[in-house]
């Protein structure tokens, strides 16, 4: 019986994506676990699998064409012998997002989430390979929701699962809320009032893509929504750059060189673990505190940034720190980075120094309860222990922080912890 390929929700947030590649063609016989097609979503490009066995019978939405919604047929797939005109009209997609979302949708990453359909009230409708993929990392696949067709589990499902961290799962007596779609454009000037304003003058309009269109809205519920406060330190860094010399040279056979940023992941992580309470998310009606410290650090690309995360960053030496942040922020650049891989944590890095910024306020990424903004080392004086004056190399951080999760003597004893590690950085290898 013919069948239809669906534009699957590759994140929880996704609503539309592009179909930048399809890797098979008309005619082609694919098999459970196939790559079918490279899709691109708001933040990424991925790759999606098929679901089902069969012949593809038509190719129904071409390469390139964007704003294709979830659960929009893009293919008929058909048995032997079969012919792709014996496939259902394809259903209307609700131009309401919400309607959309009531349709098909997204699977939320969490262990606990609500079990998936069954097929003849027995067997749960998975791929082959999400199947051995949950073998392998120990997923409770009935567990699951799917986002394929159908309901049917697929592995970016399973990878979702294992990555969540169990110690945030809601009890069954309080579930969390799910994560929601991004939220629209806010309100103000319209795009014909605004362009009135520059009648006459010379401008290049640019279209807003899905990424771009992702991050006002984050921000603008981020800075409307949190209720931020920010807590200021300086660093002096002297003894860190002293103590990084001597260990980059030891590291120079192996092809590692660490950078400050490196440095200053592990302090945060482990400022974390000093201070347990300050590890922790906002949850719309609770806080979730984190025992991991789950680090995300702010990475620009073109056209916006991505805050990769360095999971259990308590427990990674410098140099695989290190190794991990640099392989994290190339996939970035290129959007190969799988949703697990930006998503979660609950504290991040913003760091400009290297572009010489001295100090600045970040936003904080909503649900973390902070974000640290580091600036450029300078050069300046400074008075010693001795009450002399002296010369010293002095990075300015602020502390972000939102106050529904940690207060403030709480952000202020994460920042005095930061700040200790970075100016006794031996302290870091304990």
């Amino acid at each position: 019986m013919a069948t239809e390929i669906l534009m699957p929700a590759l994140s929880p947030t996704m609503e539309e994506g592009t179909l930048a590649k399809w890797l098979v063609k008309e005619g082609d016989t694919v098999s459970s676990g196939d790559i079918l097609a490279e899709i691109e979503t708001d933040k990424a490009t991925m790759e999606f699998e098929a679901v089902d066995e069969g012949i593809v019978g038509k190719i129904l939405v071409s390469e390139g064409t964007a704003g294709v919604k979830v659960n929009t047929p893009i293919a008929i797939l058909v048995e032997e012998g079969e012919s792709a005109d014996a496939a259902p009209a394809p259903k209307a997609v609700p131009a309401d997002p919400a309607a959309a979302e009531t349709v098909a949708p997204a699977a939320t990453p969490a262990p606990s989430a609500p079990a998936a359909p069954k097929s003849g009230g027995t067997r749960v409708l998975a791929s082959p390979l999400a199947r051995r993929l949950a073998k392998e990392k120990g997923v409770d696949i009935a567990a699951l929701t799917g986002s394929g067709p159908h309901g049917r589990i697929v592995k970016a499902d399973v990878e979702a699962a294992s990555a969540a961290p169990k110690a945030a799962a809601p009890s069954a007596a309080a579930p969390a809320p799910a994560p929601s779609a991004a939220a629209p454009m806010p309100a103000g000037p319209s795009a014909s009032t605004v362009a009135k304003l520059y009648e006459g003058r010379d401008y290049e309009e640019v279209p807003l893509d899905g990424m771009r269109k992702t991050i006002a809205a984050r921000l603008t519920e981020a800075k409307q929504t949190i209720p931020h406060f920010y807590l200021r330190r300086d660093v002096q860094l002297d003894a860190l750059m002293k103590f990084r010399g001597e260990v980059n040279a030891q590291l120079e056979a192996r092809g590692v060189k660490l950078s400050v940023n490196d440095f200053i992941i592990k302090a945060c992580a482990l400022a974390l673990q000093d201070v347990p309470d300050a590890n922790a998310v906002w949850a719309g009606d609770r806080i979730l505190k984190l025992k991991p410290s789950d680090v995300a650090v702010a990475v620009a690309i073109e056209g916006g940034l991505f805050t990769p995360v360095l999971k259990d960053a308590e427990k990674k030496t410098l140099s695989a720190l290190s190794t991990e942040m640099k392989d994290l922020a190339a996939r970035a650049r290129t959007r190969k980075l799988a949703p697990h891989e930006y998503q979660g944590g609950s504290f991040a890095i913003s760091n400009l120094g290297m572009m010489g910024i001295e100090n600045f306020d970040a936003v904080i990424n909503p649900p973390h309860g902070a974000i640290l903004a580091v600036g450029a080392g300078v050069k300046k004086p400074v008075v010693k222990a001795d009450g002399e004056i002296g010369v010293a190399t002095v990075m300015s951080m602020t502390l972000s922080v939102d106050h529904r999760v940690i207060d403030g003597a709480l952000g202020a004893d994460v920042l005095k912890a930061i700040v200790g590690y970075l100016e006794n950085p031996l302290s870091m290898m304990a």
